[in-house]
């Protein structure tokens, strides 16, 4: 498959590129965001996916967390996709509401005309994009995957369905029990239709309820998070994790908000649990 490299940076004695590709899964350009640290030079190195929230592209994690220097210390590359397909010709929310279509894919794979032609995150992310890396960059098969709000639930959801595929999983402020959510159930009925057994499959307070393979996992909450209350529902996820004895480390950080003030302020710590499970 063809890449085209649009930027380079090197920083920490690594590079941040910048890449577009034709995704056969979501049937238009893509861009994605690769830092790759200076041990790649010498030997493959394993991979943290960050999925990113809702409105937010490839840039604003490797912008703005400041993930780079302990990525570097570590010998950890981090890949970077964007949040939904992108393009003219791909559908959006009528209303241009934030909250669905572009810019808000929730990785899943969409069931629903007209969205399901190019609304294919889940696959993109588990498959297609894995492949790729693999292919082009030195890189191992060792993965991790992360993300916050929007892209918390995605990392959790596609790290609980996907055991086999990655060591250890985190997530900021996570969507943790979508189905119960103004979020979660606007896009669920647009990309899924009304069937509930469906959105459980991309629910992570409920996919952990059957889980019999565990990924450790590790979730930051900040408790000043206006979205907290109503959105992201953490409590739901913790009370399914200790039903059935689930590894996840939960902690509510006292006065931090949903920003990338919290992010950068405990990426840090996800980076160093990560570096246990894939280095």
């Amino acid at each position: 498959m063809s890449l085209e490299n649009i930027s380079s940076n090197k920083l920490f004695g690594g590079w941040h590129k910048q890449y577009t590709h034709e995704s056969k899964s979501l049937g238009c350009a893509m861009r994605f965001a690769i830092y790759l640290p200076p041990q790649s030079l010498e030997q493959p190195v394993p991979v943290l996916y960050w999925l990113s929230g809702l409105t937010c592209t490839d840039e604003n994690f490797m912008q703005k967390a400041g993930a780079q220097r302990i990525a570097s210390e570590l010998g950890i590359a981090i890949i970077a996709p964007d949040t939904s397909p992108r393009g003219d010709n791909i559908p959006d929310d009528p209303e241009a509401a934030y909250d669905f279509g572009l810019g808000a894919g929730f990785y899943v794979n969409a069931t629903q005309s007209p969205w399901s032609q190019h609304y294919r995150m889940y696959d993109y992310v588990v498959s297609e994009l894995p492949d790729l890396i693999e292919e082009h960059f030195p890189v191992s098969k060792k993965r991790s995957i992360s993300g916050h709000s929007m892209g918390g639930h995605g990392a959790l959801t596609i790290a609980l369905r996907n055991p086999d595929r990655y060591l250890s999983v985190s997530a900021f402020s996570p969507i943790s029990n979508p189905m119960n959510t103004p979020w979660g159930q606007k896009a669920f009925m647009g990309y899924l239709g009304n069937d509930r057994e469906l959105w459980k499959t991309y629910d992570a307070s409920e996919l952990i309820k059957t889980s019999t393979v565990y990924v450790p996992a590790l979730v930051d909450q900040g408790s000043e998070d206006s979205f907290l209350p109503e959105q992201l529902q953490p409590e739901a996820l913790r009370l399914s994790a200790s039903g059935v004895g689930y590894p996840l480390t939960l902690r509510m950080q006292e006065g931090y908000d949903h920003s990338y003030y919290f992010i950068a302020t405990f990426i840090e710590d996800h980076l160093k649990f990560h570096a246990e499970y894939i280095l």
